[in-house]
């Protein structure tokens, strides 16, 4: 576990910069290794699901609220573990100032800093609704993201989706989602450039209980998938 990131992208270090990082105890009834990340701009929290002598990572990132439930319930920790058998590492992330994007985004950017100052390749980060457009604004500013899944993403913050390309981008949406309407999935894979793709479940809600064991089976291929692939920014 690095103490110095001196690699970090350029985008985190004209904003934040990585002081440190600490492991912490587990919320209950979780699993994986506590971290504190200790930056410039405030400490965050995050839980690391570490595959031993692997090269290939993903980042987790909930809604407005923060914190590491996410959609399913439960989808983003039974990927994780799922996932370190498959030789890939999550790391799921807190924010500091939830429901800002900006200041999430840096979050992100700086869990990213630290999976590529680990030796990781560059990663795929995943977010739910709010965390849709953290991924999105994260994903345009990294040259370590190479593939951005956002589940029932708000369009608000999402403006950089264009941006995006030539990274991978999946859109996920419920189409019964009274909170955020599917119609905001769509507009975001709209604005986005390809390689793009939309998956949309016939009566899922927000949290897309209802489309559970198949929204696992999507990630669960896609984001394989999207690690193994040739990745370049040259477009």
């Amino acid at each position: 576990m690095p103490e110095n990131q001196s690699q970090q992208p350029r985008f985190v270090e004209e904003f934040m910069n990585i002081q440190g990082v600490e492991k912490i105890d587990l919320p209950d009834g979780d699993v994986g290794e506590g971290l504190q990340f200790r930056t410039s701009r405030g400490n965050f929290n995050a839980i690391l699901h570490q595959a031993p002598d692997s090269d290939q990572a993903v980042i987790w990132v909930c809604g407005a609220r923060g914190g590491f439930g996410g959609p399913g319930p439960g989808t983003y920790a039974r990927l994780a573990e799922q996932f370190v058998g498959d030789g890939i590492t999550s790391l799921r992330l807190d924010y500091r100032q939830a429901n800002d994007v900006f200041e999430c985004a840096l979050d992100l950017l700086a869990g990213v800093a630290y999976l590529e100052g680990a030796g990781h390749q560059p990663v795929v980060v995943v977010g739910h609704s709010f965390g849709g457009a953290v991924v999105i604004a994260a994903g345009a500013n990294s040259p370590h993201i190479k593939g951005v899944v956002a589940l029932s993403p708000q369009t608000y913050g999402a403006g950089m989706a264009g941006q995006v390309a030539p990274r991978k981008l999946l859109v996920v949406h419920g189409k019964a989602d009274t909170r955020l309407p599917f119609s905001c999935g769509q507009q975001i894979y709209d604005m986005a450039k390809e390689p793009r793709e939309i998956v949309l479940f016939e009566g899922a809600e927000h949290r897309l209980e209802e489309c559970r064991d198949d929204l696992e089976s999507l990630l669960g291929q896609w984001i394989p998938d999207t690690l193994n692939a040739e990745f370049s920014l040259a477009s």
